[in-house]
């Protein structure tokens, strides 16, 4: 079924198995229009045949079980699409319907021919409007469409290009009418999205469906991502040999994210952002821990204005500054071009019938969905004289309006529009509304009609264009809707095309058999990447302090209606609310007159602090969506966890203590496995480098904000106070196999702070970061220490010639001046390195460096 596959959660929802698989019983097409599996008398098409066997013979059980499959897939890889103000969070779940669209290999070969011939066409369009313009010249193009449209960038304007290639990758939303023939509803020219969609989804299908797969002979589609990375290669002006190619994104909070992510890692490719880029001397350079390295091609998932804001959209903060001017010097080459966007405009498409006649000498094979520019002052009289009947759009994209769709007007709402298009009229376009076929869909259990628009992905190769033999069929989810946008909650489906012979069975996965060059080495990382790592560690850390935190206190919350006052409450209340970022005068104490639903309430208020769990656990989101093509699928699966367990029942009273606990016990688990998965899964590579530097630290401040809020001053019971810092530090038991039952300051001390072997003293943390810091990069020909290694050098020996019982003795006031002291000392310390480590290496621009052997002492 077309499902929603709840991303925060590991649970899927349970599978109904659907009715019997009798498809020509159970699916009734829409009247009037083309459906692509029934003919116009019920009969299944010859290309469907098989599929309907097939599914009919496996039974509703088994096909149950196998979806059940997908959605474990789906969810296990993290599938989604950014929709900003959706109720289920900006990941909406990617939304992936169990039948394919099928697509026989005879009509398959007249779309492709169609579609070459498009996509030569729009390139040759771009070529002259950024050439010689002799288009406008002549009189085939109306200059008003062309220098009044803000995709047309007059920076890029007489920039020569290898080749006159203004377009590399192409996708065109076709549809099929009533009559069965296709045309063009959209044409995507300066970032076709979606590919990396219709590749995922082609993996999940063909895995639980492989025998279905193999029987309806469906092309694959490794060898048109083997094409675009040959075609990219081949842009490099100056290493041809061994390009270094980028994929620039807007960043985790653009709708197709995850896309950007899985092709970068599917190709190869280094993601990145514009801050990780800069440009030096005309040339494009990517900013590493190890320095700066040249870049020969960005593969771009930015529009065509944001890319640079010195010479295109100066409020863009997403792009790189000087760009454009490293492009026209040669150094750098991009993909699509900047300025290809100037062909999407639906004003160009009424021109594309003469346009080809007039730079190909052929007959246009693929034409648009009828489209009239208001320019023209004919066509803008007809389109007024039907406009019951029209789609009215934006000429320019960038400045324009929603689509309109006419019909659902009222005759008041209509004479507004008229008028508009009066005042204003080159500013519009209007396409015919066409009854586009459908395509079933299982929805509700049971099969239906979907009208369905299908994105083909084309790459320029050998002076032509190759068409990927499929691509993304987009489907809306409520019946007879004409709304395809994802960012509106349509579904997809996989394409399947027929091949007419044997069907290819490469791949670019490495064969099984090949043998592979071994290697123990990485990329080198990018420094906004290795700066989201750290925090990831930081924020994952803190997570896991505060959760330990609010456990402790949620323990003697619990014990307090059993005994009465408890002694260690308000310290350990204190402590979190410090370390929560609340002010020092926001101290409440918690007497015994208070009730334990009121001190319960208290507690969870706390975690919503400016520094609480909450905002941490959002961090801990937004950074890990930053990195998702680092970290594994089990490191991803554990951070999709975390929010599961913090949303706190409305009634809250004393009788759901039991239940808050389990939840935060839950939670110190989840937490727990996320450290494991560092510790125990990763390699020792600047990812782990990094991210274990960020918990270290961040395990440094926690231990010495608690020490600070609950030993500095000597209270008069110190014993249960002693007994909740063990448990909050995770240390209890090997306190109580040392020293028995026997809680005394000092050795607490010793075991928290000065403790080599204990992973949770703030020795242990400084002897892992001066590991750490030495692994970083830096000149290896200074005789003197690095200034992150003088930190941490420095603070390890403060710590190892400490004298414990110095700290535990308290003044006139009841204060312990030496432990707070040495705590000031520790957190000064964790901020310069934390300075110095985001200085030096997390916003770097410096020559490239060579980096140390992560080889553990």
């Amino acid at each position: 079924c077309m499902v929603w596959i709840a991303m925060t959660s590991t649970v899927l929802p349970a599978v109904k198995a659907p009715p019997s698989m009798e498809w020509r019983k159970n699916y009734t097409p829409l009247p009037g229009v083309y459906d692509e599996m029934l003919s116009a008398h019920g009969e299944v098409h010859p290309h469907w045949a098989g599929f309907v066997e097939h599914m009919d013979q496996m039974g509703s059980a088994e096909i149950a079980r196998r979806w059940e499959q997908a959605l474990r897939l789906l969810h296990e890889n993290g599938v989604s699409y950014n929709v900003y103000g959706d109720p289920h969070g900006i990941d909406r779940p990617w939304v992936l319907d169990a039948v394919p669209m099928m697509i026989s290999a005879r009509e398959w070969s007249g779309l492709e021919r169609a579609l070459t011939q498009r996509a030569r066409l729009l390139n040759l369009i771009l070529a002259d409007i950024y050439g010689s313009q002799k288009l406008l010249k002549e009189g085939v193009l109306p200059p008003e469409l062309v220098f009044a449209h803000p995709g047309f960038l007059r920076p890029c304007h007489g920039v020569a290009l290898p080749g006159n290639a203004y377009m590399h990758l192409y996708s065109a939303d076709i549809a099929r009418s009533p009559d069965g023939n296709w045309s063009v509803i959209s044409d995507g020219t300066q970032a076709p999205a979606g590919a990396g969609y219709a590749l995922e989804n082609r993996i999940v299908l063909s895995r639980i469906f492989p025998d279905i797969f193999k029987e309806c002979q469906a092309q694959r589609l490794a060898m048109f991502f083997r094409r675009v990375r040959e075609t990219l290669r081949g842009l490099a002006h100056y290493n041809r040999d061994n390009p270094r190619i980028v994929l620039l994104t807007p960043g985790p909070y653009n709708e197709t994210y995850f896309e950007h992510a899985y092709l970068a890692r599917y190709l190869n490719y280094t993601l990145v952002e514009g801050g990780d880029l800069t440009v030096r001397d005309q040339c494009v350079y990517l900013k590493t821990l190890g320095g700066l390295h040249r870049v020969d091609v960005i593969l771009r998932r930015l529009d065509d204005d944001s890319c640079d804001p010195l010479e295109l959209n100066p409020a863009s903060f997403l792009g790189v500054p000087g760009l454009m001017q490293a492009v026209r010097a040669g150094n750098v080459a991009i993909s699509n071009p900047l300025g290809s966007g100037f062909a999407e405009s639906p004003a160009l498409k009424p021109f594309l019938p003469v346009l080809c006649k007039h730079l190909l000498n052929e007959e246009l094979q693929l034409p648009s969905v009828p489209s009239h520019w208001c320019g023209v002052r004919a066509s803008m009289d007809y389109v007024l004289a039907n406009l019951d009947r029209m789609i009215v759009k934006s000429a320019y994209p960038q400045r324009g309006i929603d689509s309109v769709f006419c019909a659902k007007l009222s005759v008041v709402q209509r004479e507004k529009l008229k008028s508009k298009i009066r005042a204003r009229p080159a500013f519009y376009v209007a396409q015919e509304q066409v009854e586009l076929s459908t395509a079933p869909v299982m929805l509700d259990n049971r099969i239906q009609p979907r009208h369905a628009v299908l994105r083909t992905y084309l790459v320029a190769s050998e002076g032509s264009f190759s068409v990927m033999p499929g691509g993304l069929t987009q489907v809306p989810t409520a019946a007879e809707s004409h709304v395809f946008s994802l960012q509106r909650g349509a579904g997809s489906k996989d394409t399947w095309v027929q091949s007419s012979g044997p069907v290819s069975t490469f791949s670019l996965l490495r064969p099984k058999g090949q043998a592979i060059e071994l290697s123990r080495g990485g990329s080198d990382l990018p420094s906004r990447v290795a700066d989201n790592l750290y925090w990831l560690g930081r924020y994952v850390e803190r997570a896991e302090n505060w959760v330990r935190l609010m456990r402790g206190i949620a323990n003697r919350l619990s014990e307090k209606s059993i005994w009465g006052e408890v002694k260690e409450l308000s310290a350990l209340m204190r402590a979190m609310r410090h370390q929560g970022g609340a002010a020092s005068g926001d101290d409440r104490e918690h007497g015994a007159d208070t009730t334990q639903g009121d001190e319960l309430k208290i507690l969870l208020e706390e975690s919503r602090l400016p520094c609480g769990l909450h905002s941490t656990l959002q961090s801990i989101q937004s950074v890990a969506r930053a990195v998702r093509d680092r970290i594994s699928t089990d490191t991803w699966r554990v951070v999709n966890s975390l929010n599961e367990d913090v949303v706190w029942p409305n009634d809250l009273d004393g009788t759901r203590l039991p239940e808050i606990i389990e939840r935060l016990n839950t939670m110190v688990t989840t937490l727990a496995s996320f450290g494991g998965l560092a510790s125990e899964s990763m390699t020792r590579g600047q990812v782990w480098l990094f991210m274990d530097m960020g918990r270290r630290l961040e395990r440094t401040v926690n231990m010495a904000g608690l020490l600070r809020s609950t030993l500095v001053t000597a209270e008069k019971e110190d014993s249960t106070l002693l007994e909740g810092i063990l448990e909050i530090g995770d240390s209890f038991m090997t306190y109580r196999r040392r020293y028995l039952a026997n809680l005394q300051l000092a050795p607490v001390l010793d075991l928290l702070l000065a403790d080599e072997t204990n992973p949770r003293s703030i020795a242990f943390q400084y002897v892992m970061l001066d590991e750490h810091v030495r692994a970083l990069p830096r000149d290896r020909t200074l005789a003197h220490l690095s200034p992150e290694q003088r930190v941490t050098v420095g603070g390890l020996a403060t710590l190892r010639l400490t004298a414990i019982e110095e700290l535990c003795k308290a003044d006139a006031q009841g204060k312990r001046v030496n432990l707070a002291h040495l705590l000031t000392r520790v957190d000064e310390d964790m901020a310069s390195l934390s300075d110095i480590v985001t200085r030096q290496f997390l916003s770097h621009a410096q020559a490239s460096r060579q980096l140390a052997s992560f080889t553990m002492e």
